[in-house]
Formats: C-alpha cells, structure tokens, sequence
C-alpha cells in the first residue's frame, strides 16, 4: 500500500522511480543519455524548488526570505496578528490578506466575544484594505480554494492547514506572527527545505476515498520524521486518476505528516476545477522536469489502499477496518494503553465497552471542515445512505459542507434532503467540531469523523472535569456506511453502491453579496470596532544579560501537541485576551502551570520596577544567594527572573501561537526539549522572544520546581552561541550544558529584543 525508500530517488519524466543507490548515476545515463545532470542541478527541476525560487528575495537559495502573494486567517488568530501589526506601525495590508470566520463563528461562550471579533475583522478589512468573509459562509481552506488559490503561487495561513498543494498553490500554515512579518513587508525565512516525492500509481477502489490515502501516508511517515519539514510533491500517473475534491482531500491533511508544504502536479482536472470556480486564468500546468532529484520517495499504490481509521489519539495511530474489525479486542486494549500515557491517568478510559455482539459501535459520525465538507465527499455519503435510516438509538450525524456554495449545490441537486431524510442534520461551514467547539461527544462516547484530528479532548470533553469521550478520524464514506449500519463500523466498500458522482456548480454570486472585498483600497479613516474583550499585548521586556528559570512544568510524554499546550474548544473565545486566554496555558496537561508561572512572575515584576524580587518572592532570595556566591556581578538590573517547561518534543499539530505567548505573558522565557515537533512552534516561540533550548540526553539534570540559571546569554546570542553553559541552582551551582538550534540574524534580534513587537518597533 505505502513504501518508502531508503535513499533519495530521481523521477525521470514523470513516470520512472531510480534510486539513488551505488549505480543510480550509471543507470540514469543509460535512460537520459545527453538529458544527463547531476543530482544537485536535478533537484532544482522540483515544481517545490521553482515556487520557492520565484518567491525567494534572498539571491540565495540556500538562504530563503519569501514572500508570499496572499494570506489567510480566520477568527480565532486574526485579531492577535492584527493587533501585533498595529503595535508594530501597520498602515495597509501589503498584500491580500482574507479575514474568515469559521472557528468563533457561534456566540455560545463568552457573551458578545465572538461576534465583537467578527466586527473587529470587518473594520479592519475596510481600514487596512482586507477582504472579510462573514460566518457560516466558508471555512478558511475552502473559500481559499474556491477564491484564492492559483498555479505557482503561495499562501501563508495562520491556521496549520494552509494547504493548496492539489490546486497548485504552495501554502503553508504558520503561527501569526510570521503572518505579521508579510503585513510588514518582511520575509519568511528558512532554509531551503527538503523535498520529498510521493510517487502514485493505479487509481482507488470503489469506496475508498482521500481520508484512507491521507491516512495510510501518515501512518507511514509520522513516527519515523520521514518528511519532517519537508515538502511532500505529488507526482506520477496515478495523480491523473483522482478528481481535483479527491486531491484535496489528501492533500489538506498532509500537515498530520508534519511536513513543511506540498505541491502537486497539475492537469486538464485541475483546470476545470478553475474552469468551474470563474478563474481559469489562475490555472497553470505544473509538472517537474525531465530528470528530478527527490530527497526520499513515498510509493503510493492507491489500488490497494483500503477503509482506514486512526484511533484515538493521533492521525498516524492508523489501522484498516479490516484489519481492526479482525483484532478487534487487542487494538481496542493497546488503544487504552495509549491513553493511559496520553492522559495521565486522570480518568478511567475504556473502549472495549463499545463492543456489542462482536462488533464495534459507534456513538456518533462527523463529516466536516476543510477535510471532510467538500462536495464529492458529501454526494458520496448521499449515495450510500440514499433510502436508508441512521436509527433511534444514541448513534447522530452531522454533516457540515465546507461553503454555502456547496451547501447550496446539495440543495439544488436533492443530497441534502436525502441525507436529511436519514435522520443526519446538516449545518452551515463551521469549524467547531474539528477543535471542540461543537458537536463535542458525551462523557465515554466514541466519535467517528472525517476531520483532520483527533488529539486527546480536541473534541471537547474537559479531563479536568472528569470527562472524557474519543475521535477516530475515517473517510466520509465509511462514516456514511456506518451511519447506515446504524452505529456499527463499517467500511464503505463493503456496501453495495453506484456513485452518482454528480456534476458541480459553483454559485458565484453567493460570495459576491455577501463578502466584503476591499479590492486592495484602504479607508484608514475607519474607526475600528473593539469590544470589551480586545486586549492590547502587555509590555515585554528586553532579553537581560543572565537569566533565572525556575521549571515549572515536565512533560515526558513522547509527543506534546499545541492543544495541549494551549486547550482549544471554548479558550478559542479568549484568543483576543492575552492575559484572559493565558489562565487556560497546560489547563488540560498541568492544571497547576498557570499558578506556578505567576508566582514566579511576582518576582520579575518587581525587578521590572526596580524593587527587590526577593521581598516580593521570598522564595528567590536563597537562589540568587548561591548565584552571588560564584557570580558576584549579578544583580537585579542585569538578571531577569522568569519560568520555563520542559517537553520532550513540544508543539505537533496546530499552528497556533498562543501555544507560546501565553507563556510568554505568564513570565515564560525559554521551552527546554529533546526536539520540536514543528519548525512553527519553534518560530512561534522565537517570535515571542523565548529561547528554543535543546537537551538532548534522556536524563534530565533538573527536575520540576528546579531553578536554571543560565549566565550570559544575551552576549551567547549575539555571539551565535550554539552551545549554552547553564547551571541548575541547589545548595551548590551543577552545570550542565543546553544548546541552540541554528537562528537567523533576525530572529536572534527578536530574542534579544524580547518578541517580535519590540523588534519591530525598535
């Protein structure tokens, strides 16, 4: 189904994998002849190494600095990048920047908070030139598919899914400040990533659709980094046998992979999916060249990928149907090992009680968000669920299309009033069940969805309340053949059905009445509307010369995701509270976090107004002693007092920043960890002026409640130290000894000027 090699591969025309093993140059010779170029002229015929050349302003393409053509954000993260911009001098969007309202898009929590946010985005998108998409019309990455997207070009999101590869369009989701770097006119520095082919053939059997692809690739990749950070490229002829929806489907959650983006070749499909959308002028044909370099490949015979589910709680903990339906009882049992880790134990979580009469029953079905709401999806679901009945018992479906255009294509076309008949409810484009805003399972239910993640409580059930319910991720026809079965798990190819696959038709004037398009013009004297809940950053200060951490919270899970971090679900309310949404940091992974973290700030707020921290935090006092006793010169003005976390891999999933800044407001100066998930919580918390520190030995020389003092550090990042001398504080100082992955000039400048805002103002 899915291999992998074990080297770099070149494709030559298209259609033929070589290996680069001892005699992959002889061989190459012997196909090209005269075509013939060296493994590093053949890895700039990449479509990824041609996007990112157009776009690159360095002159180097070892050293990238992109600029990106438009960006995307919805309601959950523009309002903090747009505040952080206007703190940093904005005074026009420099490029196209579409506002979405897809994540807060009901008032349930919070009174006004929403829906204050949602008029906060419209007036900025008059004042600074924007376009605004109201709620309940698109979710982010279909509007960007629909609106957006063009050949060649690139997006940067702040949502972690900013995904457009299938339509041609390098995207990728980023935290918001480097989203503030475009508004500003600044670059997207990296270096030149890796990239990796994913080479397909054959075509998929009746039944299976993009979520079983996306997900045989993730359990294939994730664990072992094979595209950490990388660009995944799409190639060979069995990219011609799926539809450009199918294409989507795959390509949206190539983010679970942890990859950096994706691109893939492009054809007459692709065209007419802009042919359909009024934009065919967006079209362009992409195809790598005739020789090109691969920095791995990722064989994919879709003819036998079959059904899949991802059991909780991650996209790559993937399985067949088959397969689990077979061993059911000890995968449900390694499942609830798994969770004993991934939830500390904190509450008693079963999944063999789902069985009945030797099958697997489900709770609930979900097809929804940029992954599952597309139209294909939907009409195929209709199709296997056309005449029939999801029963009276505790299994629900909902169903929410991506946009209202396809919402109402359902309706012309009569799949919505089949799928309704069955008993499903059909909502407008909502994000809310994808992070825990809605739909949110009861206490011990198991949630089968076609969304793109299913981290622990993601959902939305509350660990700290007791609460706990699951998701497993499937394909929407498998839910749909589920749903049929009345709650009984059943794969969709096990199901009798001729697919209609009926033809798309995409209203354009259902964005045209209702979408606020600035067109690029500005109106800077529009007065911009702030509700009760806006909340400016607080002042952050520089980066002293010597830094006082004390650990105030370990996680020795194998893997720490962003929701962990920062919990979504109703903390998305709060978003645009940096002091408000930071009483939510570690709620769910260490409830005590947040109490830690300020007492410890007490001490730096004190030294910030030039009084004594060891009166305010008595605590301190005998720290600071065992400094002075080897570090004399050390004292209130040039030492800073503040809290750091360590995490062995921190920051796997969403791209959001808060999952940094609000240990950054909490007095955060540094995250300690064997290794980041992600380059964009790394960037998130360089861009909140937090030291990414790296140890990479398994025994820790601290411990939680310890206190780090590291000396000179300021004059170690000006100097491009990557090796950091530090000491944990006891009766005696012990050292031992940190590290810093490689910073460019500027983000180095961020951190010693203490976050991005302060950089940019300086």
């Amino acid at each position: 189904m899915i291999t992998l090699s074990k080297a770099g591969a070149y494709l030559v025309n298209g259609t033929e994998v070589i290996e680069a093993t001892n005699d992959a140059e002889a061989i190459l010779k012997s196909k090209v002849g005269n075509d013939f170029i060296s493994q590093e002229e053949a890895a700039k015929n990449t479509m990824a190494y041609s996007i990112l050349e157009n776009h690159n302003t360095s002159g180097n393409m070892e050293k990238l600095q992109i600029k990106f053509d438009k960006l995307t954000s919805h309601d959950i993260t523009f309002v903090g990048i747009i505040q952080t911009a206007r703190a940093s001098g904005l005074e026009k969007f420099p490029v196209p920047y579409v506002l979405t309202n897809c994540h807060n898009s009901l008032c349930a929590v919070g009174g006004t908070i929403n829906e204050d946010d949602h008029m906060f985005g419209l007036t900025c998108a008059k004042k600074y030139g924007g376009v605004y998409v109201p709620p309940h019309q698109a979710v982010i990455h279909q509007f960007a598919r629909e609106m957006l997207a063009g050949g060649g070009k690139m997006i940067l999101g702040s949502d972690s899914h900013t995904r457009y590869g299938a339509l041609g369009t390098m995207a990728m989701g980023e935290g918001g400040p480097e989203l503030v770097k475009q508004l500003l006119s600044k670059t997207y520095d990296i270096n030149m990533p890796g990239v990796v082919g994913v080479y397909m053939t054959g075509e998929p059997m009746k039944g299976v659709g993009p979520q079983d692809v996306a997900l045989a690739i993730i359990g294939a990749v994730f664990a072992n980094g094979y595209v950490n950070n990388k660009v995944m490229e799409f190639v060979g002829p069995g990219v011609s046998s799926l539809s450009a929806d199918f294409r989507i489907g795959v390509d949206v959650m190539t983010t679970e992979t942890t990859c950096l983006s994706s691109i893939w070749r492009t054809d007459d499909k692709i065209k007419e999916f802009y042919e359909t959308h009024g934009r065919v002028e967006d079209y362009k044909e992409l195809n790598p060249g005739k020789v090109a370099y691969y920095d791995g490949m990722i064989y994919v015979d879709l003819s036998k990928v079959k059904p899949m589910i991802a059991m909780p709680f991650h996209p790559s903990n993937t399985y067949t149907i088959e397969e689990l339906n077979a061993n059911l009882m000890d995968i449900l049992h390694d499942c609830e090992k798994k969770a004993l880790v991934s939830l500390d134990g904190q509450v008693d979580f079963k999944l063999v009680d789902k069985v009945r009469n030797g099958k697997l029953y489900v709770d609930q079905g979900i097809i929804a968000g940029c992954a599952g709401g597309g139209y294909e999806n939907i009409c195929a679901a209709a199709d296997i669920l056309k005449n029939k009945s999801i029963g009276a018992d505790e299994f629900t479906l909902s169903v929410y299309p991506a946009s209202t255009p396809i919402y109402v294509e359902l309706a012309r076309n009569g799949r919505l009033a089949d799928l309704m008949a069955t008993g499903a409810i059909v909502k407008t484009a909502f994000c809310g069940p994808c992070f825990g805003a809605g739909d949110t399972p009861a206490n011990n239910a198991f949630s089968i969805r076609h969304s793109t993640r299913n981290f622990p409580n993601r959902e939305g059930s509350k660990l700290q309340n007791g609460q706990i319910s699951s998701v497993a991720l499937m394909d929407a026809r498998s839910i749909a053949a589920t749903a049929a079965n009345k709650g009984y798990l059943t794969a969709a190819t096990d199901m009798d059905v001729e697919y209609t696959n009926p033809t798309y038709h995409f209203d354009e004037t259902i964005y045209a009445n209702r979408v606020f398009d600035s067109k690029g013009v500005a109106e800077p004297d529009t007065e911009i509307k702030f509700g009760p809940n806006i909340k400016d950053w607080p002042a952050m200060p520089e980066l002293t010369d010597n830094l006082v951490l004390k650990v105030v919270s370990e996680i020795h899970d194998p893997v720490t995701t962003t929701d962990e971090l920062i919990p979504s679900g109703e903390t998305s309310s709060y978003r645009s509270n940096p002091l408000g949404l930071a009483e939510f940091a570690l709620s769910r992974k260490d409830p005590a976090y947040v109490g830690r973290a300020k007492e410890v700030q007490v001490a730096e707020k004190a030294r910030e107004a030039g009084n004594c921290p060891a009166e305010a935090f008595p605590e301190i006092k005998p720290i600071m002693d065992a400094i002075k006793a080897i570090y004399p010169e050390v004292n209130k003005t040039n030492t800073g007092i503040g809290t750091t976390i360590y995490a062995v891999k921190p920051g796997d999933g969403s791209a959001r920043e808060q999952a940094a800044s609000c240990q950054k407001v909490l007095g955060g100066w540094a995250n300690i960890a064997k290794g980041y998930a992600t380059k964009r919580y790394r960037s998130n918390l360089i861009n909140w002026g937090m030291l990414p520190f790296l140890y990479e030995n398994d025994e820790l020389p601290f411990k939680n409640g310890d206190y780090i003092f590291v000396p000179g550090i300021a004059q170690a990042i000006k100097d491009k130290s990557l090796t950091i001398k530090a000491f944990v504080v006891r009766d005696e100082l012990e050292e031992f000894e940190l590290k810093l992955g490689e910073m460019t000039d500027d983000e180095r400048e961020i951190i010693l000027d203490g976050c991005l805002i302060n950089y940019n103002r300086a």
